[in-house]
């Protein structure tokens, strides 16, 4: 069994503390296992990354980007390379498409549920 990871959790305290709207419009239909029954966790570390969303059972991570983002992307490259090195998937979003189209995030995270949900009931049929 593996041993204790000490986390860093006054730092994912203070990134939840500091949520934007469209992280707090979306965590509103992510949290109590609303996504297909799911469990997702805010601010969560994943090695020396945090995560805005992580569904662990799933190996899911969802990130919601701001205009902040436009300045680091070899840095989001990196991070996104590094998470699917691990076995995750990671979606990505704008602040934008939260606000001015949840339905739309909504159903592509739908979809990545459904895909390893049905992955996990057949798992040969996959090319």
């Amino acid at each position: 069994m593996p041993g204790f990871q000490p986390r860093n959790t006054s730092r994912a305290q203070g990134l939840r503390n500091a949520a934007t709207l469209s992280e707090k419009r979306l965590w509103l239909h992510l949290k109590g296992r609303q996504r297909r029954g799911f469990k997702f966790s805010r601010q969560m570390p994943l090695g020396p990354y945090f995560c805005d969303f992580l569904c662990r059972e799933v190996m899911l991570v969802i990130e919601v980007d701001g205009d902040s983002h436009d300045f680091t992307v070899s840095h989001d490259t990196c991070r996104d390379a590094f998470m699917r090195r691990n076995g995750f998937q990671v979606l990505r979003f704008q602040n934008d498409d939260v606000r001015d189209s949840l339905e739309s995030v909504l159903a592509a995270i739908d979809a990545a549920l459904d895909d390893w949900r049905n992955f996990q009931a057949h798992p040969g049929s996959a090319s």
